[in-house]
């Protein structure tokens, strides 16, 4: 008996110490300059003061769960149902990334006619927009992996066409929210000396000033705040129904949605959000918009209230009354259980009878905004 009694013992002291390990690895992992900082000070003062940050965290404007509420339990869980066996037992197994690489459009974006009005997606959530002869790039990613592990999930094959590298110069950086697939350190860093103004909702500035950004160059604003470039450019900031978070806190900095207003177009930068009233309220008041950016691709039953499928795509498209609607969050990287085209089929299927048009370019492809051409159905001949 006391034999056994010691094994336990011994066993139960080694499980001390590497739980200690595993714990102390992780303290100092999390530290990486990459995983940025959160608000404090000045800032963390005027953050406490707004109508929607209670209890220590931002709040959506309607009570939103979240089916696993602990960042490393919803890792654990998305690994888990991202396994072959699991999609072998429940028979759903299906291409969550396609059998070879995406086709692209080499674009030169250093040399466009400043005056022309267009747009250029980069896959995922990352695209460049020239209007009124400002540029403007929104959430770029232009990493192979984006996460903060170095394997996963990685971009499929023929997306990394395009890097920082290849941008001009850039007058505002536009970023939704600091999740990794939407403000990508080695992205952002790379771009440093091109970007003019950063906007971002409040409490992202603070990443980019622990990472060296002048302070003078960012610009933060809250749920109904708009800053004018000129009589000709407004830029909106507006709600989504999301969460925030690069480490294991979360909604300590807020997520948001963006209304660029160009002389009389509109365009509307969706970033990451489930479906919910604000569609609605949105096109009551600036609608009808010429164009809408929406995250249609990563839903998942464990994250359904912060991100939309297809149908939802398509009745917040109606409720901005949109002329024209470019999907994104996909065609990078696979982030939820369902096929790495699915989101394009069911768009295309359902486009025939909306009154909006569907944009879907290829990665690269270059969108006359004013006055757009039918972009082709490309994910067939994959």
């Amino acid at each position: 008996m006391g034999y056994w009694l010691k094994c336990l013992k011994n066993v139960g002291i080694a499980l001390f110490i590497l739980s200690l390990a595993c714990t102390v690895a992780m303290t100092i992992y999390l530290q990486l300059p990459m995983f940025g900082q959160l608000p404090a000070g000045v800032r963390l003062d005027s953050i406490r003061k707004l109508p929607n940050y209670r209890n220590g965290k931002f709040h959506n404007l309607h009570e939103t769960q979240t089916i696993i509420s602990n960042p490393l339990a919803a890792a654990f869980l998305f690994f888990a149902s991202r396994s072959r066996f699991a999609s072998r037992m429940f028979g759903e197994e299906f291409a969550t990334k396609p059998s070879y690489p995406l086709p692209t459009v080499r674009t030169d974006l250093k040399n466009l006619d400043l005056r022309e009005d267009v747009l250029i997606w980069f896959g995922h959530s990352s695209y460049f927009i020239q209007l009124q002869k400002q540029r403007i790039l929104v959430d770029p990613l232009f990493s192979r992996v984006s996460s903060p592990l170095w394997f996963f999930p990685k971009a499929f094959a023929g997306t990394d066409v395009y890097g920082s590298e290849d941008m001009p110069e850039i007058d505002y950086l536009i970023i939704t929210h600091d999740h990794w697939d939407h403000l990508d350190y080695k992205s952002v860093l790379a771009l440093k000396n091109k970007i003019k103004k950063i906007i971002c909702p409040i409490g992202v500035g603070q990443h980019f000033e622990y990472w060296g950004f002048s302070p003078k160059q960012i610009i933060e604003m809250h749920w109904h705040e708009k800053i004018s470039h000129d009589k000709n450019l407004t830029i909106h900031c507006l709600p989504a129904r999301h969460f925030s978070g690069r480490g294991i806190f979360r909604n300590k900095s807020l997520w948001g949605s963006f209304l660029i207003v160009a002389g009389n177009f509109k365009v509307y930068v969706g970033g990451d959000s489930g479906y919910d009233t604000h569609y609605t309220e949105i096109g009551k008041k600036f609608g009808p918009l010429d164009l809408v950016i929406l995250n249609s691709g990563q839903y998942d039953k464990n994250w359904k209230y912060n991100h939309m499928n297809v149908d939802e795509v398509i009745r917040a498209s109606n409720d901005m009354q949109a002329k024209m609607l470019l999907p994104v969050h996909i065609c990078k990287i696979s982030l939820a259980y369902h096929a790495w085209n699915e989101p394009l089929i069911g768009l295309s299927n359902r486009a025939k009878k909306t009154k909006f048009a569907l944009l879907t370019p290829m990665i690269g492809e270059k969108i006359h905004l004013r006055f757009p051409h039918k972009t082709k159905c490309w994910w067939q001949k994959i």
